[in-house]
């Protein structure tokens, strides 16, 4: 099962340079495979807003958690110490800690293009990664 970081969803979305890697993925791996956080679905929607895509982010939606059920997770207040935590320890910005602890606590591979997860001992693997293993 994989957690989805923000880069991978938009790269898809605005079509850039590995959004085909990325839709590769999605269409080889099942949805109810699929996580996502609310910092990360919130992120999209603030991105795409402000680059006036908004009628974007609704197929997304639909498309991602209408359509195919990808899991939607969160980290409720409890969790923030131990976010902090993991900021000072691996010298992560607020929104890398908050994906990683929640891979952690949900049990679930960190899928990303951000190479700071290779600091932690979690790491984090990209699309092409998944795809060569299935």
């Amino acid at each position: 099962m994989y957690l989805l970081d923000t880069n991978i969803w938009l790269e898809r979305l605005l079509d850039q340079e590995r959004g085909q890697e990325v839709g590769e993925f999605l269409s080889r791996v099942l949805a109810d495979n699929l996580f996502i956080t609310d910092f990360s679905f919130h992120s999209i929607g603030v991105i795409l807003n402000k680059l006036g895509q908004q009628e974007v982010f609704l197929r997304f939606v639909q498309d991602v958690f209408l359509d195919h059920d990808v899991h939607l997770i969160a980290l409720g207040p409890e969790w923030m110490e131990r976010v902090i935590d993991v900021m000072n320890q691996f010298a992560l910005d607020f929104d890398d800690a908050y994906q990683f602890v929640a891979a952690d606590v949900y049990g679930v591979i960190q899928v990303s293009f951000d190479g700071d997860f290779m600091r932690t001992p979690r790491g984090r693997v990209t699309p092409k990664d998944i795809l060569a293993g299935l």
